[in-house]
């Protein structure tokens, strides 16, 4: 993108300082137009601009979305009147998601109206129901932007899955507007259906996820973007070995003190990550697999002494990392007695209620020294802490 579009390439993004700050961000003013600053001060938008901290740091600027709570019932109002989004029936995550949306759009109009030459082109992709409020408030106050939303599965598709209904068994049946009511989810496929039905161009990231925007939000995507994967995350041949080597004694040395058990470098590990949507990422299905595997392994007799370590590296609600688990890592101290919920790193604000937890427990992986199939969650994604 940066070859194509050079320093018109601007990611926007939250503002997070308040809850500790991004270590992916890096504030400079002059990543962008100054006047473009200007223009956001003089709206009354709190704004930073910098590189964010990835290969080609491209330019982004970073938005404070938080005042724009106290007006969201006027917001969603207009939202409704203008678009027809019902915001009504919102929960969760709805309200964050929208606000910092509506603040990104306005960002984007703010700029484009006071800060840039007429005639300048400009192209604004939304990403998922979560940026589609800012997306069509943009399409009304500054209609002169082309708008591209951007869909990388439907919400309904998810949730009709995660509600344990067969998606492609019955799939032209679905009409995506009834299964939203049927489900709780109004709003967010009402603004996922209307930003899907309104963007100048809309795209999605394969012809399945094509087939579900035909279904459920009405509209074919005009673009399909299969999903990539940037090649440069991936240590080079010469190091991969030696990086693989490093992170495979850690992750044995963390889980055996975890589990009150040495387990050798013979150790086979397997690991599942991803979003945390327990059904339709099939963390149900692997955690079956895990509980059959070591129901077979310890009344055969078969595993010879040698362990599995089952990772599974999913996002939950994490409060800090085990403060017990830290302490026996640094003391260097022996150790043969497990931990006190020895499938689990850090500390879960909701253990007693968390579904991969409760699975897990369900199941009987307790990690003892009977088990050849070791399980251990970690719920968070590792950032170098």
């Amino acid at each position: 993108l940066q070859k194509a579009l050079g320093g018109g390439l601007v990611f926007i993004g939250p503002d997070l300082r308040e809850r500790g700050g991004n270590r992916d961000f890096r504030e400079d003013r002059s990543a962008v137009a100054p006047g473009w600053l200007r223009a956001a001060e003089d709206a009354g938008l709190r704004v930073r601009a910098g590189r964010w901290l990835v290969n080609g740091e491209p330019a982004c600027m970073l938005i404070d979305f938080t005042p724009f709570f106290e007006n969201k019932d006027e917001i969603y109002t207009e939202a409704w009147e203008e678009f027809g989004v019902d915001s009504l029936r919102a929960y969760g995550d709805y309200d964050e998601a929208s606000m910092f949306s509506y603040a990104a759009g306005k960002l984007v109009e703010t700029i484009f109206l006071k800060a840039m030459r007429k005639n300048t082109r400009v192209v604004y992709q939304a990403h998922e129901w979560m940026s589609g409020l800012g997306m069509l408030m943009l399409k009304k106050n500054a209609p002169a932007v082309a708008t591209v939303f951007t869909t990388h599965a439907t919400s309904m598709g998810r949730s009709i899955t995660g509600n344990g209904k067969e998606l492609y068994k019955y799939f032209t049946g679905y009409d995506g507007d009834q299964m939203a009511s049927e489900l709780n989810m109004e709003a967010k496929h009402s603004i996922e259906k209307r930003a899907a039905q309104g963007a100048d161009c809309l795209t999605t990231v394969s012809r399945l996820t094509d087939r579900e925007c035909r279904q459920l939000l009405g509209r074919d995507a005009d673009v399909i973007l299969p999903n990539g994967f940037d090649l440069g995350i991936v240590p080079d041949a010469r190091r991969m070995a030696a990086v693989r080597r490093a992170a495979r004694m850690k992750l044995l040395g963390v889980c055996s003190a975890l589990i009150g058990t040495e387990l050798g470098k013979d150790t086979l590990i397997v690991s599942t990550s991803g979003r945390n949507d327990f059904r339709c990422k099939g963390f149900d299905v692997y955690m079956e697999a895990l509980a059959q595997l070591n129901d077979r392994l310890r009344r055969s007799g078969r595993s010879g002494g040698r362990k599995v370590l089952a990772l599974i590296e999913v996002p939950c609600w994490t409060k800090q990392p085990r403060r017990d688990l830290t302490e026996r890592l640094e003391s260097g101290k022996p150790y043969n007695a497990p931990l006190d919920m020895p499938m689990l790193t850090h500390e879960l604000y909701n253990a007693g209620d968390d579904r991969i937890v409760q699975t897990i427990q369900r199941m009987g992986l307790w990690n003892t020294s009977a088990d050849a199939v070791k399980v251990v969650l970690v719920p968070c994604y590792l950032d170098g802490d």
